[in-house]
Order: structure tokens, then C-alpha cells, then sequence
């Protein structure tokens, strides 16, 4: 079967790409060839193996995640995207650059409490978002599993530790 969601973002996320901008930001977001943020499936399946395992349901595990490198997993993780609908009215008007904001940190010494040399970060954010994926090939007797795993997951990407990425994740009911 294939169980539909939607992602939905209250916050700013950062998804790396593992890129920087020069000297401009340290890190930007992962994008499609149309500039559009997303959200990879491997980090979606990463994130919901993780909160399965706390289930404590070992074959759950095994049968849609695999079996530590033994067995692949069954269920194959779309990414998550911005409707077509969105997106392409996006495009249309060419506003893509409004769906980035950059951030600023820097590390401050403890002992003065003044900013340490060379520790300030600029890194990509994007808005707020509500993105749609897929979980596709997941056995019927799973779904539940799968759901409660998936709802479980309350932060996403980089600096999810400190107010970034909160999301919620909402399961179609109609499958």
C-alpha cells in the first residue's frame, strides 16, 4: 500500500545540502532543479526508523526499514515536496527567493562573555512550510506502525535542538 502525508512546518528548517554560498552562508538548504525546498526521503525513513525502534516491534523494523545491512526494507520514502499546484504557481511568479531567510549564530567565550574570533555562521533557513510525500510498498498490516512512527517525529534538520525544524507530520486517512 501507500500511505500519503503531509509535512508541515511551524517553524524555520534547514535541510542541508552540505554546500556553502562562499563567503555569503555557511550552509544552504537542499533544492530541486527549481530552486524549490524539499525535504529527502532517506531523511524522512531515518527519522521514522528511529522513532519505530522506540516501539519496540523488531519485525516492524526489519520488514519496511531492513535488517542493519542483512535485508533492504520494503518501503521505499518519496521526498517531500510542495504540492505541484504550489509549486508551479511559485515558479510562475518567480518567488522562490522569498521562501529563504538566512540566520545568524555565533560561539561566545564563557569566560568574558564576548564573541569568539571567527565563530560566526550565517546559515539558509526556509519559511514555514507544508510539504506532501509518500511511503510507498508498505505492508497493510504496518500502517499503524508506520503512522504512530511518522507522528512521533516533532523536529527536523540542523539546529532541531535549538528551535529549528518543529513539524508535524499528518497521515491521510482516505487510503
Amino acid at each position: 500500500m501507500t500511505l500519503r502525508y503531509q509535512l508541515k512546518f511551524y517553524d524555520y528548517w534547514h535541510i542541508g545540502s552540505g554546500l556553502s554560498a562562499g563567503a555569503r552562508l555557511d550552509s544552504t538548504v537542499i533544492k530541486d532543479q527549481n530552486d524549490l525546498p524539499y525535504v529527502a526521503g532517506k531523511i524522512i525513513k531515518g527519522l521514522s526508523r528511529e522513532m519505530a525502534e522506540t516501539l519496540k516491534d523488531a519485525a516492524f523494523v526489519n520488514v519496511c526499514f531492513g535488517n542493519n545491512g542483512i535485508e533492504m526494507g520494503k518501503c521505499y520514502f518519496s521526498n517531500a515536496q510542495l504540492l505541484d499546484a504550489t509549486a508551479k504557481h511559485i515558479c510562475s511568479l518567480k518567488l522562490q527567493s522569498n521562501l529563504y531567510d538566512v540566520i545568524a549564530s555565533t560561539k561566545i567565550d564563557e569566560t568574558n562573555g564576548v564573541a569568539e574570533d571567527n565563530s560566526l555562521r550565517e546559515i539558509e533557513v526556509v519559511v514555514p512550510l507544508e510539504l506532501c510525500g509518500e511511503i510507498r510498498d508498505l505492508p497493510e498490516n504496518y500502517k499503524e506502525a508506520m503512522t504512530r512512527s511518522l507522528k512521533m517525529i516533532k523536529r527536523m534538520g540542523l539546529n532541531r535542538n535549538r528551535g529549528l525544524g518543529r513539524c508535524e507530520f499528518f497521515v491521510e486517512e482516505n487510503q
